[in-house]
């Protein structure tokens, strides 16, 4: 968390090129074969088909942002099996209809530089302005605070919001000895749940660093977090899972 920002944070969204496609008339200019014609014509084709996929792509964006289009929620309904719901205030995150509207590419690690408690407390308390979805304990006890439907406010960076699951972890980052074997193992499962369910690798390009979102000023998680023991132990459950899905 570190002293993580507010709604107004929400900054630094993201921007993509567009795609151009070229078609062909019927004959080509003087030289091209009708072989050659016909290849250029067919590669417009596939460009403009490449467009249109890609419009279709945005208008479903577009279609679950509309505000009668709510996925069904129940109220204190977790996306981790094990997990204690504990709400954040409405203030501390934006409703939405992920990943239908905002696709899910990266997990984002946190450290409170606080207790458990405290984290929980002020992501209860609408003048903070910022929650995470998830807090994990010492112990392994994980909570949930936002839906993983909703943008949580964690990153300081809109773009990265829309896309992200952010998990806190409890401690601070110039203490090693907060980050405890049941905290890697439990943060592990719940990342790799999180990996499985959105189809994204367990890498350091989809699962990152506070410190590592463009344009944050936070240093979280820190030189003592262990990224070599935290992706290891994500790959791990992940296989668990493949073997688990070959079995009669």
């Amino acid at each position: 968390m570190q002293r993580m920002g507010h709604r107004a944070g929400e900054t630094g969204g993201e921007s993509g090129g567009e795609g151009r496609g070229e078609s062909s008339g019927e004959s080509g200019p003087p030289g091209v074969t009708r072989r050659r014609a016909l290849w250029i014509g067919g590669g417009g084709a596939l460009a403009a088909g490449a467009v249109a996929f890609a419009a279709r792509d945005e208008l479903r964006h577009w279609w679950w942002q509309l505000p009668w289009n709510d996925k069904p929620r129940k109220p204190g309904e977790v996306d981790y099996r094990g997990a204690r719901w504990v709400a954040a205030s409405s203030w501390n995150y934006r409703l939405a209809d992920r990943p239908s509207d905002y696709d899910i590419d990266r997990v984002v690690i946190h450290v409170v530089q606080g207790s458990f408690a405290t984290a929980l407390k002020v992501f209860r308390n609408p003048l903070h302005e910022a929650a995470a979805h998830y807090v994990v304990r010492k112990d392994g006890q994980v909570a949930q605070a936002v839906r993983e439907l909703d943008v949580a406010f964690h990153a300081g960076n809109r773009g990265y919001n829309e896309r992200s699951i952010g998990i806190e972890h409890e401690g601070f980052v110039d203490r090693p000895e907060s980050f405890t074997a049941a905290m890697y193992a439990s943060s592990a499962r719940l990342t790799a749940g999180i990996c499985r369910r959105y189809g994204f690798p367990a890498d350091r390009e989809h699962i990152v660093g506070h410190v590592e979102v463009p344009g944050t000023d936070h240093t979280d998680p820190g030189p003592h977090w262990d990224w070599d023991r935290y992706l290891g132990l994500v790959r791990a459950e992940l296989r668990k899972g493949r073997a688990g899905a070959h079995k009669d």
